[in-house]
């Protein structure tokens, strides 16, 4: 069965993972159930594209989950690889950043979830690099989307520019909460 950290670690798992048609999209009802002293989340759900019946169970982690949009503590994911986060984070933060750029800063605070969880994404990523040493090893890279962006670029994921991204990511977080305006 598959152990999910969070429920944002979930949804991502199902995000990531396409019916047989090809189709993402599926209504998710959900549920909780108690087996053997285990929390464990059932999803179900019909395929919007082709009406297939979807269905994903997660063992839920014993620890208190981090506040959305986190993933998950400080271990690094066992359902979802460094390739699928580095990737949900580049596009998080591309498009937000492409949107940032085209409208007034007024308006930027309508980015902000988007850029959180890109930030939330990348951080994921840094996850996998092994105590005293400088890169994600390939071995790490279990889904096929997350070897062939390791094959494309294995000098992406070194620890430097992990870091680099997150950074940056929060530079722009920081931006962004400086231009929302005061409550009254």
């Amino acid at each position: 069965m598959l152990r999910a950290r969070s429920s944002s670690e979930a949804h991502l798992y199902m995000d990531l993972h396409a019916c047989e048609c090809g189709s993402f999209d599926f209504d998710r009802q959900h549920r909780l159930e108690l087996r053997s002293d285990e929390l464990v989340a059932v999803y179900e759900g019909v395929c919007r594209q082709c009406g297939r019946a979807r269905h994903f169970e997660f063992q839920m982690a014993e620890e208190i989950p981090p506040p959305a949009p986190a993933f998950g503590g400080p271990e690094p994911s066992r359902i979802i690889d460094p390739g699928e986060f580095a990737d949900v984070g580049y596009r998080m933060s591309r498009s937000a950043g492409l949107e940032l750029l085209n409208q007034p800063k007024s308006e930027h605070h309508k980015y902000r979830a988007a850029m959180a969880y890109a930030l939330a994404a990348f951080e994921e990523v840094l996850k996998f690099v092994p105590p005293g040493h400088d890169a994600i090893p390939a071995d790490a890279f279990t889904s096929e989307a997350g070897k062939a962006l390791y094959r494309n670029g294995p000098g992406k994921f070194r620890r430097d520019l992990i870091q680099m991204h997150i950074d940056s990511t929060r530079r722009v977080l920081a931006n962004i909460d400086k231009a929302i305006p005061p409550r009254d």
